[in-house]
Order: C-alpha cells, then structure tokens, then sequence
C-alpha cells in the first residue's frame, strides 16, 4: 500500500510526507505561553494611552481594500496611494482594468513600484471574480470560507486577505504586517520565531474581537513611532512588560539613562 501523501498532525493540522519521512513539527518554544487576557488588555491599555483609541469605519468595497492591499506590497502609504489613484483615474471601472493592455496598467501603477509583477496579478485577480467582479458577498460568508477565497487569488496572503475583511467589513482580524510581526513578537503575543501565518492565528486567538481594530493600528504606529527594527527602548513606555527588552534590550539602553523600573 503506497504511503499517504500528507498526514495529520496532533494539533489537527495536515503535513506533507516525503518518501516516508516522518512530517516536521514545528518547533515549540518552552520558555513562551500564549499570555493571557489580562495581560493582552493591559497592552491594549497602555498604547491607548500613548496613541488614542482608534475606531473602524468599515468602507464596504471589498476590491478597492483587495487592490489597494497588493499594491501596498513591497512600498510605503504613500506610494501606494498614488499608484491606487492613478489606476482608477485611467480606468473607473474594474471590468476596464482586468480588460486593459497590461502595459497600461502597468504604466499606471508605477509609482507603487514594482509594475511589472503587481499589473498582471491584478489583472488576474479581477478575472477570478467573474464577469462583473465583485466580492461583496464576503460579508456574511463563514470566516473559514471567506480566507480560502481570498487566499486562493494570486499573490493574496493572510495579511492581504485580513485587511480585506476587517477595513472592508468590520470584521474582526489581526493583519499581521511587518510592524506588528515585530512589535508583537518582542512583547511576547506570540512565540519568538513565529511566521507571520502563525502570528496571525495567536492575535485572533488572543484578542477580543471588539478590539482588532485597535490593538492592529496601535501596534503599528508602536512599531513606526518605538519598537523600530533598532528599537528606542529608552523611549519606550512598555519597557516595563515587554520579555524582549529584558533579556536584550537592556544592552541597547544608552549610558545614563534610566531603568525600567524606575520610570
């Protein structure tokens, strides 16, 4: 009898197998728990005080967010919102998008960078959503049923899709991007290691719904503002609960200046 081609794993998830090989397991970090609530809301708490509490206003047009999030890939907001800009002032439509020569849009979205690649994908992507594209059906779908969708259309990821979802329709996800990847990490919501696939799945599971809108946007502005890839720890005012900067980030403090503990 030959061999199964993926197996399943204790924690219900499915791994490939190799010629036999027993599957990989992800490795798991001994010395990290996934923190509880009071100290998830303690967090949220603190970045409220630094950065506001900002409230969603979900703007319903689930393929601008579904654009607007690829040509965000690999550029800054900015960039970005030119690019989107230009592309609907080219073409108002977005059955003239997906029909467009692709060196139009191409010429179009250049200021986003990276035209070549992000033109056809887009182009592929609108084809997939049939004759006359739309996804607004995703606001009532199950959540499982609305992330494969999304995840199925070329280039599109976790983060891609989540942001479709929760700036689109309110939804309650965590797209896990860069700032929040490394700022998350090093306060310890999720194990130090963790893909950003993972990462996304410890935020949801960690963070009151009511409150991924917030705890998303103010991990961001900690990870533009602080928590920098050479973090500001000097400056940080969440040095007192955060695993990173106890066992590192104490070497980066300045000469001079003052301990966690006593600001």
């Amino acid at each position: 009898m030959p061999l199964p081609s993926r197996v399943v794993l204790a924690d219900g998830r499915t791994a490939a197998v190799d010629r036999g090989r027993p599957p990989r397991v992800r490795k798991r970090d001994p010395n990290w728990k996934r923190p509880g609530r009071r100290r998830v809301l303690a967090i949220r708490d603190r970045l409220r005080e630094l950065y506001g509490q900002p409230v969603n206003d979900p703007h319903g047009h689930p393929i601008a967010e579904l654009i607007r999030t690829v040509l965000s890939q690999n550029t800054n907001d900015r960039n970005r919102d030119v690019a989107y800009a230009r592309l609907r002032e080219r073409f108002p439509t977005w059955e003239q998008v997906r029909d467009a020569p692709t060196d139009e849009v191409e010429a179009a979205i250049k200021p986003g960078g990276l035209s070549p690649t992000k033109a056809p994908r887009i182009q592929e992507i609108l084809g997939r959503l049939g004759e006359h594209p739309d996804l607004d059906w995703l606001a009532e779908a199950p959540r499982e049923q609305a992330l494969e969708y999304l995840t199925e259309l070329p280039g599109v990821g976790r983060k891609t899709a989540a942001c479709v979802l929760i700036f689109a329709f309110g939804r309650p996800e965590i797209p896990v991007d860069t700032h929040v990847h490394r700022v998350g990490g090093r306060l310890g919501l999720f194990r130090a290691g963790a893909s950003f696939d993972e990462a996304h799945d410890e935020m949801r599971a960690i963070t009151p719904p009511e409150d991924a809108y917030e705890l998303h946007i103010n991990l961001i502005r900690h990870g533009r503002a602080t928590c920098r890839p050479r973090p500001r720890c000097g400056e940080c005012a969440l040095r007192r609960m955060c695993p990173w900067y106890r066992e590192r980030g104490r070497l980066r403090q300045p000469a001079g200046a003052l301990p966690a503990e006593t600001t």
